[in-house]
């Protein structure tokens, strides 16, 4: 079932997730619900907190990209970065903050620790767009934004759009992108 996305200025994005304690019937509709609103809104990256749900969650799917289109879809529970390697800058866009996009500086690898789908753990490298698509999801399980995370020079060339955004105005002024961008709307 598609769900609304949640929107800048939403109280429940600004919280840090709980974390989940297994699998049961309400999580596998959740992460059905997650992965058709996320593909229904042409994003490649849904944390749960952004539906309204705030559990330590996200699904995946970056294989509308030209350079991943072999890439499986993820779903990730109780994700934890063990480390990092490098930084890079990209721009970023996010289903939450419609039609905004902003250069965030992040590490370009990382080593995750998380649970799949049936509960299992996992302890994987991740580098490129798929670290950078996990860790924007992430930020959300922690109440972050990526405007959040934008130089704050960036971020005050922004202030226009994420006004409107909060205000609802968003659709009108601000259309939302739909379709999946070499950069991806998270």
């Amino acid at each position: 079932m598609i769900v609304p996305i949640n929107t800048y200025s939403d109280p429940v994005l600004t919280l840090k997730a709980k974390p989940l304690k297994g699998i049961d019937a309400s999580v596998e509709e959740l992460v059905g619900n997650m992965f058709e609103s996320m593909r229904n809104a042409s994003g490649i990256g849904l944390a749960a907190p952004q539906i309204g749900s705030s559990l330590r969650l996200l699904v995946i799917d970056i294989s509308c990209m030209d350079n991943y289109r072999n890439a499986e879809p993820m779903v990730v529970i109780n994700p934890r970065i063990v480390s990092v390697k490098g930084r890079n800058a990209m721009d970023e866009g996010c289903l939450s903050v419609p039609g905004v996009m902003g250069e965030v500086l992040r590490p370009s690898a990382i080593q995750l620790h998380y649970r799949d789908e049936h509960f299992e753990e996992h302890t994987e490298e991740f580098n490129g767009m798929m670290a950078r698509v996990l860790q924007h999801e992430i930020d959300h399980l922690d109440g972050t934004l990526f405007v959040d995370r934008m130089e704050k020079r960036d971020r005050r060339k922004i202030q226009k759009e994420l006004q409107a955004i909060a205000e609802g105005r968003i659709d009108a002024e601000y259309p939302v992108a739909r379709n999946c961008q070499p950069t991806g709307v998270m």
